[in-house]
């Protein structure tokens, strides 16, 4: 990509989308096609196929999608397969349609089956049962991985994809019912800090291992990969390690200073018991993270309190 490039962020406002643009700003890419949901619908098919043809973006970041945790996975599976789906389809064909010269599919790594090998090579897709909560989305973000491959093969495009690991960043989703796991945990904590609670509950064992990558580090991932990969092959994005949940309540209740106490409820879902990714394809490109866990977290608690106090 060159810098007067026109380049489309599809979810720009979301955690994946606002890191991006921060990136590419930063990169001096000046030349970015931003729509809100308000502007553009990506369920709407007729809206998709008049904005690229108007716009005809030169690359485009599929960042755009309708994310949860497992209890908003496990309680609305039709909408997440639905509605992915949908916005894939519309942007992916329409990118073909207005000949984009490349476009970059975000995937997740619950793609890959429930009980794979550690840590997850990108061969595993398709190895075996996928994780039953989260099933619906890891079924969508499938068919956008084949869909990009299928383009490619039989149309020529330069559709790649990567499945990035648990992310977390400043501009995450806090709400309890449809968080993820590690933003989730950083509210909790906050909120008895301030209420002066005695506990905080979470949920399942702990004894499940997450990996876990700082949002702005997956920017930088994507833009290198952007102009250094153009392979049908899917390609892993993590830092190659893991904590157990049980060590990053603890790390969350240090960082955030709440010292109660945290109780385990057993009784609800742990989830995949370990997602560890193999990133030994992206390191041979010449990528690596730079944020470690601890520092991520504390950059995301203090834009986190900035928040929960104005609101």
């Amino acid at each position: 990509m060159n810098k007067k490039s026109k380049i489309y962020i599809a979810g720009h406002q979301g955690l994946v989308g606002s890191a991006l643009v921060k990136k590419l700003e930063q990169k001096g890419y000046s030349n970015l096609i931003l729509k809100t949901k308000k502007e553009l619908d990506l369920l709407d098919s007729a809206a998709v196929k008049n904005f690229f043809e108007i716009e005809k973006p030169d690359y485009v970041f599929l960042a755009a999608a309708k994310v949860g945790g497992i209890l908003a996975n496990d309680a609305y599976p039709a909408d997440f397969i639905r509605e992915n789906l949908i916005i894939q389809n519309n942007i992916i064909h329409n990118a073909y349609l207005t000949k984009v010269k490349k476009l970059l599919f975000l995937g997740s790594s619950c793609i890959y089956p429930k009980n794979c090998p550690q840590p997850i090579k990108e061969e595993y897709l398709l190895s075996g049962e996928l994780e039953d909560t989260n099933k619906a989305y890891a079924i969508a973000k499938i068919a956008g991985i084949i869909e990009c491959q299928s383009y490619n093969k039989q149309y020529g495009t330069n559709f790649i994809s990567i499945m990035p690991t648990n992310l977390y960043g400043p501009n995450d989703n806090f709400d309890l019912k449809t968080s993820h796991v590690l933003p989730a945990l950083i509210r909790k904590f906050h909120e008895a800090k301030i209420n002066n609670k005695k506990e905080v509950e979470v949920w399942g064992t702990g004894a499940a291992k997450r990996e876990f990558l700082y949002v702005g580090d997956l920017a930088d991932a994507c833009l290198f990969l952007m102009n250094n990969y153009n392979k049908s092959k899917i390609i892993n994005i993590g830092t190659g390690e893991d904590i157990s949940i049980k060590e990053l309540a603890e790390t969350i209740k240090k960082i955030t200073d709440f010292k109660g106490k945290i109780i385990w409820d057993k009784s609800k879902p742990d989830g995949t018991p370990r997602k560890l990714l193999d990133v030994g394809r992206l390191r041979d490109l010449g990528w690596k993270h730079k944020i470690n866990l601890k520092e991520g977290i504390e950059k995301v608690y203090k834009v986190y309190k900035v928040k929960s106090s104005s609101s």
